[in-house]
């Protein structure tokens, strides 16, 4: 099966050093050179937004994270997609059916749907640009790429219970999966399975990751890797508002591409960007109280949207360590047990997230928050630790968490609290490309990690603790065995009916708490910072960034 966020900010603090003026500067030379681009446009129309991670490709099949993703929303369109109440929705599908036993499924596509003008449909030596049809084909050539060797996609993963695609007709699309998979149309959600022409139709030397054609409310206008990228409306997009008028309202969209967070926060601030996304801690604090509201002087200005977000941040434990601490069952619970996670979010996050006391799956999946977890108890920590000392005597137990840079508050809060039920941690920070390496070769005995949703369905997070998804082959880190929780997962995949997977899938979150087999930590919330002049924006639990029916009114 498939696995897989305004007070007037001082200038002491702002402008404490020559740094930050040289950031300032470049940033906006970046900025207004981006303008260039839109400057013939009406300001109101330009949506402007700066991605601190630069985008590595316009190819859906590479869209793998945030930065990809949010490009490449604005660019494509699938079959289906999921609205805001995470519920899967037509997109370019008109219908679809589901055979009984779960394995077909047949797609009737909505008529007159085209890709962007674009002169790569040209024939040869002829600059004349024609406007293509979508056709079934062009879905099953776009969802076999993933899988092409030659393509490498790290999408392949989604198509690996895929028996056979076919397009008897030009609107429809057939599917046949080797076993029935009730999350499947959420899987089609995924940016991965947007369509694309078929090659066929293109030129020979076409390339899709920097001259991107789809069929999406936006068309790529200009990419200067790593400085900017600009979209342009696109004329011919095939959805409209509940009046009938055609979207999208904005003309264009600028992205800038500058990863130091403060400088970004300072264009907001000064109105050159339409919003930022999540919280950073070089500027949280002059943003938010220590409740997560805005401060008194932002509220004129700033619209601010917390929503739940599909991912889990927890302390993974590595369960067939050679380490007697981790294989100690009341050792895990006293972890567990012996910090607090309220006053960790309240101060360390401004309240933004949840703290994690119930299963590993969040609240905003119909499963999550229906059992009861592990809260603040120092006195039962203590005396599982003390049990474990007279069981084992090992009279001082100690865990090393490794972390990266961007969690190491948070670890350095439990370290210390710990101590005071008698665990001796040591905290490790790596970059984040060695830590994953280490998670995944089991090189770690307790790590920091996340889970973010892959499509909506608990399954994709309780496919971290299936015995068969053992890593390095699969996201199960904490090599977690559990013969009825193996049992649990296989009768839940074969079960159609989203009532009776539920029933399944909280009693597996109840096995994953009764074994401690991790130390959750909060369930995240994807919080916007948005200038009042923007409306029409919203987000949903994993966190896409929308702007179809976006509009902006003059300050």
């Amino acid at each position: 099966m498939p696995l897989k966020c305004y007070q007037q900010v001082s200038q002491t603090s702002i402008f404490a050093t020559m740094n930050k003026w040289w950031s300032l500067l470049l940033f906006t030379i970046i900025f207004y050179s981006c303008s260039s681009d839109t400057n013939q446009i009406d300001p109101t129309t330009v949506f402007r937004y700066n991605e601190h991670a630069n985008i590595t490709s316009l190819d859906p099949a590479f869209s793998k994270d945030q930065r990809n993703i949010w490009a490449c929303n604005l660019i494509y369109n699938g079959l289906v997609k999921l609205d805001n109440e995470l519920q899967v929705v037509s997109d370019i599908a008109d219908n679809w059916e589901v055979s009984i036993d779960g394995r077909t499924y047949n797609f009737k596509l909505k008529d007159s749907i085209y890709f962007h003008e674009n002169s790569a449909f040209a024939k040869a030596n002829s600059s004349q640009t024609i406007l293509q049809k979508v056709t079934a084909s062009d879905f099953k050539y776009s969802l076999e790429r993933l899988t092409d060797p030659r393509v490498a996609s790290p999408g392949a993963w989604v198509m690996s219970n895929v028996k056979s695609i076919s397009a008897p007709a030009d609107n429809e699309l057939i599917i046949e999966l080797n076993q029935p998979f009730p999350a499947f149309l959420g899987l089609l959600t995924m940016k991965y399975c947007s369509v694309i022409p078929e090659a066929s139709r293109l030129k020979p030397d076409y390339d899709q990751r920097s001259n991107p054609i789809g069929t999406g409310p936006f068309y790529m206008k200009r990419w200067e890797e790593n400085v900017k990228l600009v979209l342009r409306k696109n004329e011919h997009y095939f959805e409209t508002d509940e009046k009938g008028e055609p979207l999208p309202y904005l003309e264009a969209v600028a992205i800038t591409f500058k990863n130091d967070k403060q400088s970004e926060f300072l264009e907001f601030a000064q109105g050159n960007l339409d919003f930022i996304n999540a919280l950073d801690p070089s500027y949280k604090d002059e943003l938010l109280t220590t409740q997560g509201e805005l401060k008194p002087a932002y509220v004129s200005s700033v619209n601010m949207i917390k929503a739940p977000f599909l991912n889990t941040e927890y302390l993974g434990l590595q369960l067939d360590s050679e380490t007697p601490e981790l294989q100690s069952l009341k050792l895990r619970r006293a972890i567990n047990l012996g910090f607090d996670r309220v006053q960790m979010i309240k101060y360390l996050r401004n309240n933004i997230g949840t703290p994690a006391t119930s299963g590993f799956i969040p609240a905003g999946l119909p499963a999550g928050g229906q059992i009861k977890g592990f809260e603040y108890d120092p006195m039962e920590a203590r005396i599982l630790v003390n049990e474990y000392i007279r069981e084992t005597g090992d009279e001082n137990p100690q865990v090393v968490i490794s972390t990266n840079a961007n969690y190491l508050d948070l670890c350095e809060y439990i370290q210390k609290e710990l101590e005071k039920a008698g665990i001796d941690v040591a905290v490790e920070v790596m970059p984040p490309s060695t830590l994953r390496q280490a998670r995944s070769a089991g090189q770690l005995d307790a790590f920091r990690s996340s889970w973010i949703a892959d499509y909506p369905d608990a399954e994709n997070y309780l496919s971290l603790f299936y015995s068969e998804n053992f890593a390095p082959n699969g996201p199960n880190y904490t090599h977690f065995s559990n013969e009825k929780y193996d049992e649990l997962y296989e009768q839940a995949l074969a079960i159609p009916d989203p009532k009776q997977r539920e029933e399944l899938y909280i009693k597996m979150d109840s096995l994953i708490i009764e074994n401690a087999a991790i130390v959750p930590l909060y369930y995240d919330q994807s919080v916007r910072f948005i200038s009042k002049n923007v409306h029409g924006l919203e987000t949903n639990g994993i966190n896409i960034l929308d702007l179809t029916r976006v509009y902006k009114t003059a300050d």
